[in-house]
């Protein structure tokens, strides 16, 4: 995460996760701290590695993280003080889902919104940023790996992400459940976040396609039509991202293609043939996308209704990236498995 010249780092060293500040011209570190957060990683998802997955959360000076175990903590963003931790194991069986807590927090006004717990035990929380307190919580259903999303929709503001077994809408202000579709993919694997296009909430997963809903409260009573619905694409993993009215990002079909959806229809604009990858971060800039795989292979493309158009083609890692990467000018932040470092597309 960039803030101005300020680079914050969420990483894991053997069995500690990692909170660390660095200057962004220079890559010098300007505080760091580090706690045990021990984990076992599933058989099934060991090559993904121990995390931490959850990206971090900043706003007013301060910055918030969530381990892959479920550790929720808040530190002063300039000095590196810890403010206030949170640890769930007395609250719900588990305190992480099959794969490790994947979720990244949000901030909706003095609010700290995150899901906790783990598989069939667990809670959308908000609580108070400044002092770590409990506001509200709702506890439907457990955590899935995706993050929410703070929208104001048929005017009410409200919460919006998958959770295990649905897609859900809550109050941001005070957690009550106002909407629910039943959404559930194979092998307990609720993952990408929901993406708001005009008065559409968009929703995927793994063998659900892509489904665009419309969300409207009608004589007190709130309601969902599904307005369009797209089987050909699916996103598992990689979340995709809006370029106009492009919705572009990778389908976990064909062992990985990149596509791009018309978000209004839902039409197919176009698909690459296949074999991209496991997986791919996607940035958009202008008219730009940036796509990096887990496997170090970085394409910047131009996003176009009308195909596929790479530019360039960099590897820029020879260890896996599951991490973001972030755009910063003419620059892009790269992390691996082992460094992390700053190219210029210079």
């Amino acid at each position: 995460m960039l803030v101005k010249k300020n680079l914050y780092v969420f990483a894991r060293q053997e069995e500690q996760e990692v909170v660390a500040c660095l200057d962004l011209d220079t890559g010098k570190q300007i505080w760091r701290d580090a706690y045990d957060a021990p984990y076992t990683m599933n058989p099934v998802a060991r090559a993904h590695g121990k995390g931490p997955k959850s990206t971090p959360a900043y706003h007013a000076g301060r910055l918030f993280t969530l381990g892959i175990s479920g550790i929720l903590s808040s530190y002063d963003a300039q000095s590196g003080k810890l403010r206030w931790r949170r640890e769930f194991s007395p609250d719900f069986k588990t305190t992480s889902p099959l794969y490790g807590m994947a979720t990244s927090p949000v901030i909706e006004a003095k609010l700290l919104i995150t899901f906790v717990g783990g598989n069939d035990s667990g809670a959308l929380m908000a609580f108070d940023a400044d002092a770590g307190k409990t506001v509200w919580s709702w506890s439907g259903d457990g955590p899935s790996y995706s993050s929410p999303i703070v929208v104001d929709v048929a005017g009410t503001r409200q919460v919006v992400t998958q959770s295990q077994k649905n897609v859900i809408g809550v109050s941001a202000v005070d957690g009550k459940l106002l909407w629910s579709i039943p959404f559930t993919t194979p092998y307990v694997q609720n993952i990408i976040t929901p993406i708001l296009f005009r008065d559409l909430l968009i929703f995927s997963g793994l063998e659900k396609g892509v489904m665009a809903v419309r969300v409207a409260k009608n004589a007190g009573e709130w309601k969902t039509e599904r307005i369009w619905e797209n089987p050909e694409v699916g996103f598992y993993m990689s979340d995709p991202v809006l370029n106009g009215s492009r919705l572009c990002g990778m389908s976990h079909k064909n062992r990985g293609q990149y596509v791009a959806l018309d978000a209004a229809t839902g039409k197919t604009l176009w698909t690459t043939a296949g074999r991209e990858g496991e997986n791919a971060a996607i940035l958009t800039a202008a008219d730009k996308l940036f796509l990096l795989t887990n496997e170090g292979a970085l394409t910047v493309a131009r996003a176009s209704s009308t195909g596929f158009e790479a530019i360039r083609k960099y590897t820029v890692a020879q260890s896996p990236t599951w991490a973001h990467p972030v755009i910063a000018g003419k620059s892009i932040l790269i992390k691996d498995l082992e460094t992390l470092a700053l190219w210029s597309f210079e």
